[in-house]
């Protein structure tokens, strides 16, 4: 069985998109085979029209309702509820290509060692296609080094075994943003990630709830992971190259605080850049 699971909050208006990008895969629509499924919409304590929504389309969508604690606990539940052997995540503001499911459960089933792979992507911004800058740039196999400068793997993209998450844990709840950052990291130390190089997901942003501009300094949330990632089983080279990275993200957040003049925070990341300084 295959899990999909849609964490929402407040946007209904994407929501309905989503769900019908989800029921348009090939892969689940085709009439030769019978793929078990199942689709759970987290709602994390809308208060739009999210339920009658979802309501709208019937039992084909288990509708599960809970209080606002943010999206990794919406992602922690949807793991706990889930049936499958196999977990996909969706944003509620992403749509996925009719593709993408069947191409990646034709690679995990042709790889049976690989335990997770993830897709390239088409970004809308505004309404515009957009093109991604040279740092967003994906790769594939042992990505450790390549997650530490930012979130290099969408979860919308990415399709798992569920094996990964009795292996590495589930999202941290503690981290407001940057919790798929923290879980790539995680994700990466342990294991290979595959990329397959079509872009079978669109990733619609710049609307006004995304949680990267309800946040300012994101990288306050990226050293708290840099630094979680630092009590994991590191080489040598690994724990060089998250220090360094550490160094860098602290640099610039003094730097970001000084302009605001907020000089305890202002010290408080220099401290730490002298810390983790090589």
């Amino acid at each position: 069985m295959i899990s999909v699971i849609i964490p929402t909050y407040n946007r209904a208006s994407f929501l309905r998109e989503a769900i019908n990008s989800v029921f348009e895969q090939d892969y689940f629509c085709n009439s030769n085979f019978q793929h078990s499924w199942e689709i759970l919409i987290i709602d994390d304590g809308s208060t739009d029209d999210t339920r009658e929504t979802v309501e709208s389309f019937g039992s084909n969508v288990k509708y599960h309702y809970k209080e606002h604690k943010g999206v990794s606990s919406s992602r922690n539940m949807g793991i706990e509820l889930a049936a499958g052997d196999y977990i996909a995540f969706l944003d509620s503001d992403d749509l996925w290509e009719k593709e993408k499911i069947s191409c990646q459960m034709n690679f995990l089933k042709t790889f049976p060692e690989a335990v997770v792979c993830y897709t390239e992507e088409t970004w809308i911004r505004r309404g515009v296609h957009v093109n991604p800058r040279k740092k967003h740039r994906k790769y594939s196999g042992w990505l450790f080094e390549k997650v530490l400068p930012l979130c290099l793997i969408s979860l919308s993209s990415a399709l798992f075994r569920r094996v990964v998450f009795d292996e590495i844990g589930n999202f941290d709840e503690e981290l407001s943003v940057c919790e798929d950052y923290d879980f790539g990291i995680r994700l990466a130390h342990r294991y290979p990630v595959y990329l397959l190089s079509r872009p079978l997901i669109i990733k619609r942003g710049g609307h006004e709830d995304q949680l990267s501009k309800k946040y300012w300094g994101m990288d306050r949330f990226r050293v708290k992971a840099l630094e979680k990632a630092l009590s994991m089983d590191l080489t040598r080279a690994q724990q060089i190259l998250v220090k360094l990275e550490l160094v860098k993200k602290c640099d610039i957040l003094v730097r970001g605080f000084a302009k605001r003049n907020s000089n305890n925070e202002a010290k408080h990341y220099f401290a730490m850049c002298e810390k983790y300084k090589l």
